[in-house]
């Protein structure tokens, strides 16, 4: 169906306002007025910010809001009232399906996050533009989601052509009808959002065009030593890459009893940090920061690949954003890639 994109904007912050069905909170990118900000961040629909639903991807990762930096896991006591996440784009909708492989599964489940997950509809939003790092199509994506999303809003025009995939996608569509003026007519992807569709791919993929590298990322572990220290000279191992990295979920888990009150709290932790690996005796199995990098990019395009049947990179660019070191991680894996060709993966560093 289609809906006006003023209309859907009244529509989502009625939701806001006054808990149409049952939503108590409505997230969604929002670029705050009150400062020069570029880029948009992953806020409440409440306040002066101006919703940013279209464009590209929030400044903030959407495990945010699922997979808290810091939360108590047990005993896990909040009971999540239903919330609406809109805005979020294709690679966070790619993201939240490996941590739903990883985190909710049958040998593990982590509580908080399969309680907010269960309790968060989904509306995806096709991009419209792309940021300078984006390169979803170099991770075997598109800019806009095909599925994982409850329901997608891809722009048509002035309108939205609105689309269920999952019952809460139905829920939330069924809502929309009852509040807001909608055309049911189009039951199919109109051809002019199938048209910008494309334009967004082709875009994409000519920016990432000075990075494209072969994907067969096992040969990554076949890249020399020399090339893992010259591309990790930068890095400060600050860790914000895996904080920023929508599918990061690294933890450290603290125990905070108390008499006669059993904690656990949660926190982030990184890979990049010296202790992160560190065991009782002090010894690390990755001491040196090359070591750890190297660790990273392999977690990201191999391992991940093979545990979950899809890469840990989802293309959004957010860690080549937050680096301090300026470190590219589509330049680091085109010449890491590269150089593999003449490694030899006997005498890469263990």
């Amino acid at each position: 169906m289609l809906i006006q994109s003023d209309e859907l904007l009244r529509f989502l912050q009625l939701c806001q306002d006054h808990s149409l069905g049952s939503y108590r909170d409505v997230y969604c990118p929002v670029r705050p007025e009150a400062q020069d900000a570029p880029h948009a961040v992953l806020s409440p629909l409440r306040g002066t910010g101006r919703p940013a639903l279209d464009e590209y991807r929030a400044v903030d990762p959407v495990k945010l809001l699922f997979y808290g930096v810091r939360e108590r896991v047990a005993p896990f006591r909040a009971d999540p009232a239903a919330s609406l996440l809109a805005g979020v784009k294709a690679c966070d909708v790619k993201a939240l399906d490996l941590l739903d492989r990883a985190l909710v599964n049958e040998d593990f489940a982590d509580p908080a996050y399969r309680a907010w997950r269960e309790r968060m509809t989904v509306l995806s939003f096709d991009c419209t533009d792309a940021g300078p790092t984006c390169h979803c199509t170099l991770a075997g994506g598109k800019p806009y989601a095909e599925t994982g999303f409850d329901a997608n809003a891809a722009r048509f025009g002035d309108h939205y052509y609105l689309a269920a995939a999952t019952p809460k996608g139905e829920v939330l569509l069924n809502l929309v009808r009852k509040n807001a003026r909608v055309d049911t007519v189009h039951k199919t992807i109109p051809a002019p959002v199938e048209a910008r569709r494309a334009e967004m791919t082709a875009k994409v993929q000519k920016q990432s065009e000075a990075f494209a590298r072969p994907d067969d990322y096992a040969r990554l572990r076949a890249a020399p030593p020399e090339g893992w220290k010259e591309e990790s000279a930068e890095c400060v191992g600050c860790g914000a890459c895996t904080h920023i990295c929508p599918t990061c979920y690294c933890l450290i888990l603290n125990d905070e009893s108390g008499p006669g009150d059993f904690v656990k709290v949660r926190s982030y932790d990184s890979c990049q940090w010296h202790g992160y690996a560190r065991v009782a005796s002090g010894a690390s199995p990755r001491p040196r920061i090359d070591e750890r990098f190297r660790h990273r990019y392999l977690c990201k395009l191999v391992t991940m690949k093979t545990e979950f049947g899809t890469l840990g990179c989802t293309g959004c660019g957010r860690c080549t954003d937050a680096c301090p070191g300026g470190i590219d991680f589509r330049k680091a894996v085109h010449r890491l890639m590269a150089k593999a060709e003449g490694g030899r993966p006997d005498a890469v560093a263990r």
